[in-house]
């Protein structure tokens, strides 16, 4: 055997697998058979993994390139009108295969087809083993004793006619030998007519009922069948929706399915097979119970969330491991596989919630940017046992089920150890999945975030402006970048055109310098106010600086930075003037 298997192995598969075995070991253990669609192309990327990665470890210093390398990935139109020739012949083909199997109900058909089988081969064997262990026996003894006794009547035959010749040439000599034939022979006619007797009672009864009857009683039973599924109906195509989108339905169904083929390189049999596991796997999961179901993953709400959109108008998801710090917090979440699995259900069932909300339209935005926060956790992936086994769940539920869902996934406060854990967890991803990451250490987060999400929309915690509960301003209020050059001042200029109130708000990524404010009206004869004393702001100090001045006449608000640092700093204002009630 060993041989064989050693013949019949590729070269390539040789090459492959060794690399990808050690590191499925640990999270494989946990999940599924419905892994196998998408293993094909793992197997086939580990060669370009090790270049990426490689180009990666040699870019870790510099990340601005690496930023610069992300950025290129561009999301694909979703227009029919806008693809190429072989793109829309696979999506064609893609659409008559689903249309096929709608029509022969082979999305559900497949779960009560093997039963049916199980079913016949429990039934066959059970006659089998009653025909053989109660019936078969008494006929072959009844065949052996039909053939005995004719075996018997032949040689009693012979016997007797060698007998008689003897017995009429010695008939007047052994008298008492023709006698003891005689009666031999009686008793063999009397022996026969038991054995015929008996053998016509036996095998008139038991034998033939149950091996005919039946088969005649199904036979008419099959006709009746056949005639009614020659009469009846066509059934009517099954009806199969995912994310709330009827498949083959309208417009919004050619986006699905174009995740699906963009997930698997446009093979149009590998896309079919990943539909068709999905919508398994969602009935398994029992997906749309699980979106009725409340009370699940209580305390959850600061590690993952969704708060404001990117540039581009995706959502933006949030996931801070760091909050996981809090013991309790994570022997909750974490501490055995129940707890793990509920988990990973209110992760799923979170997930299910947002995409229903975005449009599927081919103009629409149905894609979200994942922003990973790895801020006051070093080691907890690589070295919590139990916080790997369920980001490893995740993840591979996300990959094989939610296809082309991620826009761009950007890690911030990058720790060191992060490196490892990113060959870790590469084989689980395609190439096309690690094309959209985008990394950043502590002192890039603020300015890696805003090349994708405008200032306004990124919260506080982040180096941004956007924060919880009601203040002057929302995220609908744009906020303007600008940047302080080193051992220089700034000023920012903001006009009042009328008797109001100016409201504003500042904040310098990192702040380490002096911030001031002043009034000078229009007016050349009027007096300058100094609104906001200058004063050094350290790193520690408040993060954004609100302020609100009301005033009676037209001028100018003017707010000074004085950086006397050797680096660059991040500024970020806005403002507005509500009139005089």
């Amino acid at each position: 055997m060993a041989e064989e298997t050693k013949n019949t192995t590729t070269p390539e598969s040789q090459v492959a697998v060794p690399s990808d075995v050690p590191v499925l070991d640990n999270p494989v253990t946990t999940l599924p058979d419905k892994e196998a669609p998408p293993q094909p192309e793992k197997v086939e990327e580990p060669a370009p993994e090790e270049v990426v990665q490689g180009q990666k470890e040699k870019d870790e210093a510099p990340q601005d390139n690496k930023i610069a390398e992300s950025a290129s990935f561009k999301e694909e139109s979703n227009k029919v009108d806008d693809l190429i020739d072989p793109e829309k012949k696979a999506l064609d083909e893609f659409k008559l295969l689903i249309r096929e199997a709608l029509n022969k109900h082979e999305f559900t058909a497949p779960p009560p087809a093997p039963s049916k089988d199980e079913e016949k081969k429990e039934e066959d064997p059970k006659p089998q083993d009653k025909k053989e262990g109660e019936e078969p026996k008494p006929e072959e003894k009844k065949d052996e004793e039909e053939l005995k006794p004719e075996d018997k009547k032949e040689e009693e035959t012979t016997t007797e006619a060698k007998t008689e010749a003897p017995a009429e040439e010695k008939k007047e000599n052994e008298p008492s030998e023709t006698v003891v034939v005689e009666k031999v022979e009686e008793k063999v006619e009397t022996v026969e007519e038991e054995i015929k007797e008996t053998i016509v009672h036996e095998v008139a009864a038991p034998a033939p009922p149950p091996c005919e009857e039946p088969a005649a009683a199904t036979a008419e039973e099959e006709k009746p069948k056949e005639a009614e599924e020659e009469t009846a109906t066509p059934l009517a195509p099954e009806e199969v929706s995912i994310w709330g989108v009827p498949l083959l339905a309208d417009e919004r169904s050619d986006v699905i399915l174009l995740k699906f083929l963009r997930a698997r390189d446009f093979k149009v049999k590998e896309a079919f097979a990943m539909l068709k596991s999905v919508v398994a796997w969602r009935k398994e999961f029992k997906i749309d119970e699980l979106l009725e179901e409340e009370g699940i993953g209580e305390g959850l709400e600061k590690v993952v969330y969704i708060h404001g959109v990117d540039k581009e108008g995706h959502p933006v998801c949030y996931n801070a491991f760091g909050e996981f710090q809090d013991k309790e917090l994570y022997s909750n979440t974490f501490s055995d596989a129940e707890k793990r699995a509920k988990f990973l259900r209110w992760y799923i069932q979170f997930l299910e919630k947002n995409i229903r909300k975005l449009d599927f339209s081919p103009d629409g935005t149905c894609t979200i940017v994942q922003v990973t926060d790895l801020k006051n956790s070093p080691g907890l992936i690589l070295f919590k046992k139990e916080l790997r086994q369920a980001t490893n769940q995740a993840l591979q539920l996300l990959q094989d089920n939610y296809p082309e869902f991620v826009a761009k996934q950007v890690f911030i406060n990058v720790p060191w150890w992060y490196v490892a854990y990113n060959r870790m967890i590469s084989p689980f991803l395609t190439q096309r999945t690690k094309s959209k990451f985008v990394f950043a250490g502590p002192t890039r987060t603020a300015e890696t975030l805003f090349k994708y999400i405008a200032p306004e929309q990124v919260p506080v915690q982040y180096g941004g402006l956007s924060k919880e509960g009601e203040h002057e301003f929302t995220t609908a209020d744009a906020a303007t970048e600008e940047t302080i050059k080193p051992a220089s001042k700034h000023t920012i200029v903001l006009p009042i055109a009328e008797a109001g109130t100016l409201i504003w708000e500042v904040r310098v990524a990192g702040w380490d310098v002096s911030y001031g404010a002043e009034f000078v009206p229009s007016n050349e004869e009027g007096y300058t106010w100094i609104v906001q004393k200058s004063r050094k702001m350290g790193a520690g100090d408040e993060q954004v600086v609100s302020c609100t001045f009301k005033i009676g006449e037209a001028g100018k608000v003017v707010l000074t930075f004085d950086n006397q640092t050797s680096k660059k700093k991040k500024l970020l204002y806005r403002s507005k003037t509500k009139p005089s009630e």
